[in-house]
């Protein structure tokens, strides 16, 4: 969705030293080559995107293999064009990087105007761009691919670090290492590193073309898989963890084009917020299935007590036992299409996705970066969940390859992101809509309590009238009474079932507590002082944010549709 219309991307970024040694090419270039095939051909829905720097080695030598299976290049450059090309001496290097450049798209990472000559010079800054480039990587693919001799040395922004960092291990200057670290102690992070061990030597000079053969291009170790919590063949397979996170990402790219003749043509056209529409669409349409499933489902239950309560209680012919059964089985086959078809893990994946691009999109139109560094939404969201959910991180990473909004007037952009964001209250934005979901949760949570009440006072009184005219009521009169004391309860759990499946009254309290959220926060940026300080509310707003969505998800992944059990 780098577009709008344009599919889901599974992108892997480049990692390498530039010092490869020219004999291995051949070997190192077979094996990329295999590499990119069968990722195509296991996820043949996702548009293959590679993320290069084009340094002399192993960068270009993935992205030549990337343009020749028709994937799009994209390069960040850490600084303007013509003074990168000013790393590569020799002018076959340099027209390999202009050849490839110009079939790529360019990302540009910003460099103050007042350091572009600095950076002319080897010294602390140009390193420090060297090493954004890398994070850049690292914080937008789904794949590292990093051709490399598996050694702890090497400079700022070096293949080891980039890959210790990615990995989860802290990196100085770099984002937050505690946060890092706690992914990878929790065991849930989703980075994955396709290793392809390279030996470093002499470089050739220029590019090595397909089938140029070489001297002794043998490498002893085997490429292979490595997490945050361990190595796995190559040949063995992708880890089937993350296997699940691409086909989570695939399902959603076959539900996004089934999806697309419901778009309207005039949503937004910046590609971020048009990925924000598809998301919110998609998560209403499945929203919408699970609501009607569930609402069935209850209401079989009611219609199967009372067609049980009928032949038990007033002696109904035995076809009201095809009439229980049948409510049964319809229930059942409602339920079984339910799961079968995934609608509730994919009502709570996309409102999930749909709420963390809500707020990355604001951020993004807000002009907003944190720790000076290009870092978006995606980082920690559902990272309290188990891994498979980090398609949602994986598509938000494809969202922040996209350009930024450009911002001409930074105060004016943040007073249009808080009228459109946080908003006022009754009138528009979030303020309004977790105030009036809060005000329509508190209304279906006092009518189950009020039901129930009914019901159990109903009961009763019934009750206390059979104990004292037991005696003068018709046997057909005191069955129908306790039949109907048995609808009532029936009635009155199935209510409160249905109400707990639906979580109203927990929701309640986090709508109630996302509301004070967004009016606190209101009132925090229309006494802010500088376009500054809003930006850093807009921030903290946006965290707190997520932390609720992902409490949201995981209250809801745990009550699922069960025939049987409402």
């Amino acid at each position: 969705m780098t577009s709008p219309g344009e599919a889901t991307a599974l992108i892997v970024g480049v990692t390498s030293h530039r010092d490869l040694e020219a004999a291995q090419v051949p070997v190192l270039r077979a094996r990329l080559l295999a590499v990119l095939t069968e990722l195509r051909s296991q996820f043949p829905a996702l548009s293959l995107v590679v993320l290069s720097p084009l340094a002399e080695g192993g960068d270009r030598l993935a992205a030549e293999v990337a343009l020749e299976q028709g994937a799009r290049l994209i390069v960040p450059l850490p600084m303007p064009a013509d003074m990168y090309a000013e790393d590569f001496p020799s002018p076959a290097s340099r027209e390999q990087f202009e050849r490839l450049l110009a079939q790529a798209d360019v990302v540009e990472l910003p460099v103050p105007s007042a350091d572009l000559e600095e950076l002319r010079k080897p010294g602390p800054l140009r390193d420090r761009q060297y090493l954004r480039t890398g994070l850049y990587i690292a914080n937008h693919c789904h794949v590292l691919l990093a051709l490399w001799d598996g050694s702890d040395t090497g400079g700022t922004g070096g293949t080891a670090q980039i890959v210790q960092y990615y990995l989860g291990g802290p990196l100085p200057g770099a984002r937050r290492a505690r946060d890092r670290l706690r992914q990878m102690l929790a065991g849930d992070d989703d980075s994955l590193v396709l290793h392809l061990p390279a030996r470093r030597g002499k470089p050739i000079d220029g590019p090595l073309a397909p089938g140029q053969p070489v001297d002794s291009g043998q490498l002893d170790e085997e490429p292979a898989w490595v997490t945050s919590s361990g190595r796995r063949s190559l040949a063995a397979g992708m880890p089937p963890e993350y296997r699940r996170i691409f086909e989570r990402m695939q399902t959603f790219e076959h539900d996004r084009r089934d999806a697309a003749d419901a778009i309207p043509a005039d949503w937004p056209p910046d590609p971020a917020e048009h990925a924000l529409h598809v998301a919110d669409a998609m998560a209403v349409r499945f929203q919408h299935r699970i609501g009607w499933s569930m609402r069935a489902i209850h209401v079989l239950a009611v219609l199967m007590g009372l067609a049980f309560l009928l032949y038990a209680d007033l002696g109904a012919p035995d076809w009201m036992l095809w009439i229980f059964l049948s409510f049964f089985v319809t229930g059942l086959v409602i339920a079984i299409v339910a799961h079968r078809r995934d609608w509730h893990r994919k009502y709570i994946d996309y409102r999930a996705l749909a709420e963390g691009l809500r707020v990355q999109t604001f951020w993004r139109l807000a002009g907003l970066t944190m720790a000076g560094d290009p870092e978006f939404a995606h980082d920690n969201f559902m990272q309290k969940q188990d891994v498979e959910l980090g398609w949602i991180r994986n598509v938000m990473r494809q969202v922040g390859l996209m350009p930024r909004p450009q911002i001409d007037d930074a105060a004016q952009a943040v007073d249009a992101v808080v009228e459109a964001w946080v908003g006022g209250p009754g009138q528009s934005g979030q303020l309004a809509y977790y105030e009036r979901k809060a005000t329509l949760r508190e209304r279906h949570h006092l009518r189950t309590k009020a039901l129930g009440k009914v019901c159990l006072w109903a009961s009763i009184g019934i009750s206390l009238f059979l104990a004292l005219f037991h005696g003068g009521l018709e046997d057909l009169t005191r069955k129908l009474l306790v039949t109907v004391m048995g609808a009532l309860s029936l009635i009155a759990a199935v209510r409160e079932a249905y109400a707990y499946r639906k979580a109203d009254k927990e929701l309640v309290k986090q709508y109630r507590f996302m509301h004070r959220i967004y009016r606190n926060a209101r009132m925090a940026l229309d006494a802010a002082e500088s376009t500054q300080e809003r930006r850093e509310i807009l921030c903290a707003l946006g965290e707190a944010a997520l932390d609720e969505h992902a409490e949201w998800a995981l209250m809801h992944r745990d009550r699922p549709i069960e025939h049987g059990r409402p």
